[in-house]
């Protein structure tokens, strides 16, 4: 790999896991840090290195790294990627890439325009056991596919959503359990979906045609959020298969995450890290060693109540893979079109929970 020159503009929680992660990949050096406060710049600074700032123009100018990660909240992720493409500087962005499809179309044309790789933050794409199941869905041994499903029981105490936090605020959220927690699960369905022929085999078409939801507010003051933190859904698939989505913050004290595909020749299980289920109706040699290799419980919370209980190993794969498409020039696994898909979903649950109907996915 190349050396690369990697700034963070957004020093909050999750800024963190990102530069664990730039810190454990060869070739890769976090030469600055963008935050609107000094005190908390200067110590994210010197914790993992680089320089501090506080406004990410003037960082790109002076520091010139090559690549920036995005970490600052959902709705704030457009107009650094603009100034970013301006500058051909590459960007790997957290998810959701933004709040909205216009505004990630947005964010797509500018680095179309800027000659710059985009790539998104899914993590559990580069989890190995979500690629084991992904890999059997390529080889086609689920047969033809029935449902998939992804489940996100969760748990968020009042302060997560305080007045001081962007969380559960429209314009910086942008949604509340399905967009922020679920869209990783979300994300989950729709990779293993397409890679199953749920996606009709159209490649660029979003898997999911249709949705139908409903949302609520049902673990929180209402006067404390704007958004829902109680979500279900359904969804058809181009292929005519069927899913169904469970998004959740209201649910203490918030259990695993858990994810389901199954159709006539197979069904899968995971349980956060754990493959609960793998079996086959013609089983392959190595059946067995997968099963035993992810029988291991989760080691950490998942994030099911606290959402820095989760492990940044996945990030450190997701970002390397990002790196690593910019020293081959290719497209990264996780480019703005297909880190779009999951927002299009979303944001059709959200418009078929407010209008009472079922809603096509664009």
């Amino acid at each position: 790999m190349s050396q690369h020159r990697i700034a963070i503009i957004g020093v909050g929680a999750i800024a963190t896991m990102h530069a664990r992660a730039i810190g454990d990949i060869e070739g890769a050096e976090l030469v600055a840090g963008v935050c609107r406060t000094e005190e908390k710049g200067r110590k994210f600074a010197s914790e993992f290195g680089g320089d501090w700032y506080g406004d990410y123009n003037t960082m790109l100018d002076e520091a010139k790294p090559d690549t920036v990660a995005i970490a600052t909240p959902s709705g704030a992720h457009l107009a650094p990627v603009e100034a970013c493409a301006q500058r051909g500087v590459h960007v790997i962005c957290e998810k959701p890439l933004e709040i909205s499809t216009d505004r990630v179309d947005a964010m797509i044309a500018a680095a179309e325009r800027g000659g710059i790789m985009l790539a998104g933050i899914f993590p559990q794409r580069f989890n190995p056991v979500v690629k084991a199941v992904h890999a059997a869905a390529m080889a086609g041994r689920f047969g033809p596919l029935a449902t998939i499903s992804s489940y996100v029981p969760w748990w968020r105490d009042d302060a997560y959503y305080g007045p001081d936090r962007w969380q559960g605020t429209l314009a910086m959220d942008g949604g509340g359990a399905l967009m922020n927690q679920s869209i990783h699960g979300v994300d989950m369905l729709l990779w293993i979906a397409a890679a199953a022929g749920a996606d009709g085999g159209d490649p660029v078409a979003n898997p999911v045609a249709q949705v139908a939801a409903f949302s609520a507010k049902r673990g929180h003051d209402e006067t404390l959020l704007e958004v829902e933190d109680t979500a279900v859904a359904v969804l058809r698939f181009r292929d005519g298969s069927l899913g169904q989505i469970l998004g959740a913050t209201s649910m203490y004290p918030g259990t695993l995450k858990r994810f389901q595909v199954g159709g006539r020749d197979g069904t899968a299980e995971i349980l956060e890290d754990e493959l609960t289920q793998f079996s086959f109706r013609e089983a392959h040699d190595d059946d067995d060693a997968l099963r035993q290799r992810f029988a291991a419980k989760t080691t950490t919370g998942g994030g099911a109540a606290d959402p820095m209980a989760i492990d940044y190993a996945n990030h450190t794969r997701n970002i390397a893979e990002a790196l690593d498409a910019i020293d081959a020039g290719r497209p990264p696994a996780l480019d703005g079109r297909e880190a779009r898909k999951a927002v299009a979903v979303i944001e059709a649950m959200y418009r078929s929970a407010a209008e009472v109907r079922v809603v096509d996915v664009a």
